[in-house]
């Protein structure tokens, strides 16, 4: 039976232009709900040290209003590590992102690391939550993925994005190799970062086994033209 791929909204966009002015405007807790109001499958929030966009108090007050699954992913710090186990998501996905970062820019070396993500992961599975490990599209990350106890791997999308263009199957190459062995794992397959509506169809077409994307900046920059409504529904209608 097809299953289709869900789409988590990542709201830190909406929490970046909000911190630029102060005050609540825009609202991200309005904004959340409207996401799931307008079709969206989930959210998603990174929050870091630095709350530069999603602050902490955010996480804690989105939990008792989201009706949709709850996606908190960030770098497994003590004070990540005590925000998720309190505010407990239907999710958490552990992302290796240093603090002088932009954005995130890779996955895990699931093989130097596992014996750490294997600690990482059985403090959250332990409290019922779901555990998804960001990774490159290589295939030696994925059956080290799999030794550490999570649920499911994020493929790290940056490369696809950026190769897409120019060579749309070389491009999926990787990720398609990547995804086989995910499914033979028996691990579940996330993706995100850089997907949009030029590219997204094509890789949800192409990807076996893909049950979730997150996408943020994206999806908020779309909506400055089309609205968040519309902006939401087209995402949907790429993964249709």
């Amino acid at each position: 039976m097809y299953v289709m791929t869900k789409l988590s909204v990542n709201i830190n966009k909406i929490a970046t232009l909000r911190n630029a002015r102060g005050g609540n405007v825009p609202d991200v807790l309005k904004a959340a709900v409207d996401c799931e109001r307008f079709g969206a499958q989930g959210i998603t929030v990174h929050p870091r040290p630095d709350e530069r966009h999603i602050r902490y108090a955010d996480v804690r007050a989105l939990k008792p209003i989201l009706t949709t699954e709850f996606n908190i992913e960030g770098n497994p710090i003590d004070s990540f590590r005590d925000l998720v186990l309190e505010v407990h998501p239907a999710q958490v996905t552990l992302v290796p992102d240093a603090n002088n970062v932009l954005t995130s820019n890779a996955g895990w070396d699931t093989k130097r690391n596992l014996q750490y993500l294997k600690e990482i992961c059985s403090i959250f599975k332990r409290d019922g939550i779901r555990v998804s490990i960001f990774v490159d599209p290589v295939v030696e990350m994925i059956r080290y993925a799999a030794e550490t106890g999570c649920d499911r791997v994020e493929l790290y999308t940056e490369a696809y994005a950026a190769g897409y263009p120019a060579n749309p199957e070389k491009a999926i190459a990787p990720y398609y190799a990547a995804a086989t062995e995910a499914v033979r794992l028996g691990l579940g397959l996330n993706a995100g970062h850089d997907l949009n509506t030029d590219n997204l169809r094509y890789f949800n077409e192409h990807i076996p086994g893909l049950l979730e994307v997150s996408i943020g900046h994206a999806l908020i920059s779309d909506a400055l033209y089309l609205g968040l409504e519309k902006t939401i529904q087209a995402y949907l209608g790429e993964l249709k």
